[in-house]
């Protein structure tokens, strides 16, 4: 220990290095219920890329594990310190270092908060389309790392498709440049989509090139009443089917209403099965939401309500962005984060609702209905062991009702700790042997954020 601080010191400001552990313990964990985490030997705090290479190349030399970090809003415990490692914390790097509105870039440190881009784009005509629910406090390099998605992916895509290259300092310390700047380039293979996502198990990211659009029109927003989940589901299978492109599709059930007016005062209808949201951008949005209108009607909806402005609009996302925070008052919660096929939706919301049901819990679902994205919430009392054991057996019960649908463990939280049981599963034997082969490459001394994915 240290010998390990002394040499981190060596370059490094003292004040970068914190050891006490009441502070240290602030870093152990993200936001992920039933995750381990361990007490780290000291947490690291640089301003510079030349700094982040010093802690990795000390790191190597001692052999000591590091755990890349960003703002901890994560939630599968993929930035969960691990005993005697490095917490290396890159929220001091947030740094905007350049806007080209000709090229359409953006050039940012792993620190830059993801609004705080938004807004500095938007002061150019631009914008940067992925907006995680926690966009006021999570980092572009927490971001980066769990290839998070937002509420406006089924029209803008997620973070994945908006990064162009990256500044990455591998696990030996050497500093490794992916991508490119320009709007094509395909020369050699894409590391630059490896390491979206990877979830800080192959290299630390310390800068990126990142792909601006032109800012949008102010959208409107659509609300949509129905008798329940299924009905929902069948109005996205129509929606979608019909050609429409909507820029955000939202989808709330009773349960997570019925939270969200608690902590509101009740700004949506109660008497409500499932609530979907719908918004366009388009050049003439009432048009589109009046023909969206007219699908939902013909799917069930018992009632169809058009925003009358974007301070109406902005009210209901609001209330979609509270929906987790809302769950949370009911006790504690594992979040999980299934996608399926959009023409499986449906499926996916009644077997929640079985599966509630059997465990006999609160699960509220709120999801990104128009890439199929479902956020399942399950809320229970950890001190009651049975609630506890019937939370974690819903929890994995919907993973398994997500693959037998065709879709996938995670669409957008990343697998850190919660799910690496079942990334096996997904991915098969040949699938993990591979992506343990391009770790080995990348990492061959297995420090970099052991104990995630695999």
């Amino acid at each position: 220990m240290g010998d390990l601080v002394e040499r981190l010191r060596e370059g490094l400001p003292d004040t970068a290095v914190l050891t006490d552990p009441d502070v240290t313990a602030a870093y152990r964990n993200d936001m992920a219920s039933f995750c381990p985490s361990g007490r780290p030997a000291a947490v690291v705090l640089p301003r510079t890329v030349e700094q982040v290479q010093h802690v990795m190349r000390t790191a190597t030399d001692l052999r000591v594990p590091v755990v890349p970090q960003g703002a901890r809003t994560g939630l599968s415990g993929a930035a969960n310190a691990s005993d005697g490692c490095i917490a290396l914390s890159l929220v001091k790097m947030d740094r905007i270092l350049e806007i080209d509105p000709v090229d359409r870039i953006a050039v940012v440190e792993p620190g830059v908060v993801n609004a705080d881009l938004s807004r500095a784009a938007g002061e150019h005509g631009l914008t940067y389309p992925p907006d995680p629910s926690s966009w006021e406090s999570c980092t572009i390099g927490g971001n980066i790392g769990t290839g998070s998605g937002g509420l406006c992916c089924v029209k803008y895509g997620v973070t994945a498709e908006y990064v162009l290259g990256l500044d990455v300092v591998l696990a030996d310390g050497r500093l490794l440049r992916t991508g490119r700047r320009t709007a094509k380039g395909v020369a050699g293979y894409d590391l630059t989509r490896l390491f979206v996502g990877s979830e800080g198990s192959l290299g630390v990211v310390v800068r990126a090139v990142l792909a601006l659009r032109p800012a949008p029109p102010p959208q409107l927003v659509l609300a949509a009443r129905f008798p329940g989940a299924a009905a929902a589901g069948e109005a996205v299978r129509r929606i979608m089917a019909g050609g429409h492109t909507p820029s955000l599709l939202e989808l709330m059930d009773r349960t997570t209403v019925t939270a969200v007016n608690a902590v509101t005062g009740g700004i949506l209808p109660e008497d409500t099965g499932a609530l979907l949201l719908c918004a366009f951008d388009t050049p003439d949005p009432a048009a589109d939401l009046a023909a969206v209108g007219a699908l939902c009607e013909a799917a069930g909806a018992s009632a169809v309500v058009p925003a009358e402005d974007r301070a109406e609009s902005e009210m209901l996302l609001r209330a979609r962005r509270l929906a987790l925070p809302a769950l949370e008052r009911l006790g504690a919660t594992m979040i999980d984060d299934v996608a399926v096929p959009r023409s499986r939706l449906a499926q996916m919301l009644e077997g929640v609702e079985g599966i509630a049901r059997e465990q006999d819990l609160t699960i509220g679902v709120c999801a990104h209905a128009g890439d199929g994205n479902t956020h399942p919430v399950v809320c229970f009392d950890p001190a009651d062991a049975d609630q506890a054991r019937r939370a974690r057996a819903s929890f994995d019960a919907i993973m398994e009702l997500g693959l037998r649908l065709g879709g996938t463990i995670t669409g957008e939280h990343g697998v850190g700790v919660l799910k690496k049981e079942w990334l096996a599963r997904e991915l098969g034997p040949v699938g993990v042997e591979v992506q343990r082969g391009i770790k080995q490459v990348f990492d061959p001394l297995g420090l970099l954020n052991p104990g995630k994915l695999f």
